[in-house]
């Protein structure tokens, strides 16, 4: 779907912490806010379980890996930057 906004992917799984505090620290980057937030349950998809399930939470944005276990804002404005270069 060309055009359409990318988005934040986040793995998670219900009664993680570090997959709140990650989720709550993300939308109040204001650079991140613009842009949605999709949440998976890891443990609901198999093989999203057997790749990320000891490494959530992992946050992707538009495809690319963001962070995992804790967010990291530079690594957020890093590939918010790349993203929004001309191509």
């Amino acid at each position: 779907m060309q055009g359409a906004t990318p988005r934040f992917l986040l793995y998670s799984r219900s009664g993680c912490g570090l997959c709140e505090e990650m989720l709550s620290e993300l939308a109040a980057l204001a650079e991140a806010q613009p842009f949605g937030v999709d949440v998976l349950d890891v443990d609901a998809d198999p093989a999203a379980k057997v790749r990320y399930g000891h490494k959530i939470p992992v946050l992707f944005f538009a495809g690319d890996l963001v962070c995992h276990g804790r967010l990291d804002p530079q690594e957020v404005h890093k590939t918010l930057a790349y993203h929004r270069r001309p191509v």
